[in-house]
Formats: C-alpha cells, structure tokens, sequence
C-alpha cells in the first residue's frame, strides 16, 4: 500500500545507493520492475522448489551466462516470492541495459553441462 507506514519502513531498509538512485532517475529500474525467473530447471540448487527460483535476486555472470547464485547445498532455501535477476555481467547480451536484465523474464536451466545457465542469454 503506497504511502503507509510500511512501505517507508521498507523503504528505509533498502541500501542508501538504491534509494537515492531510485529517488533521483525514476528511469533506473526499480526492484519491483527487475525480471522475474520465470521458470529454473536447476532442480539441483538448493533456491529451486518445484521449478522456480526463490532467490532474493540473482546474477549472471561467467563465460557463458551462469546463475551466480547457484548453490547445491544439504537443504532448501529462499524467500517465500520468485526470484529475479539483480545483476547480469554480460554486457554481450541483447538483454542487457547498463549490467541489468531488460528482458520480462528469464529461464534458467542446464546448458552444455552446466547445471544452472541463462537460458534467455542472447548474444548481441
């Protein structure tokens, strides 16, 4: 609910770059606007619960656009939301603006052994 007590307690929690960029240029992609992970074949990773990503956030980075976030681990994990991508070190992406995701929404999967790839990556 805009304007209530909550969303400025939230608002406050969120680091001061992030604010003050959000405050500043209304054109910097909030967090509300990143790409959601619409749909995570890494039923290995630890954020996975029946197909998708509860990650708070994601990054793709690598030589060929890996989930950073990526972690097999003894137990699940993650927020009780889908995960989106904070952050893609591709800059050789046609979806990537200024190091984030331009795209509605990404899939993650296995690609070429690897068990968690971008699979929305698309070279420039």
């Amino acid at each position: 609910m805009p304007g209530t007590a909550r969303e400025g307690r939230a608002q406050e929690s969120l680091p001061y770059l992030v604010r003050r960029r959000v405050e500043e240029d209304s054109s910097v992609m909030t967090i509300t606007r990143l790409p959601s992970v619409h749909d995570c074949s890494a039923t290995g990773c630890s954020y996975n619960h029946d197909a998708g990503c509860h990650a708070g956030a994601i990054t793709i980075g690598g030589d060929h656009a890996q989930c950073g976030t990526f972690v097999q681990i003894s137990f699940r994990a993650g927020l009780e939301r889908t995960g989106v991508v904070g952050a893609c070190h591709r800059t050789d992406c046609s979806h990537n603006d200024h190091l984030e995701c331009a795209a509605s929404a990404v899939q993650v999967g296995g690609r070429a052994g690897d068990p968690a790839d971008c699979l929305t990556y698309a070279p420039a």
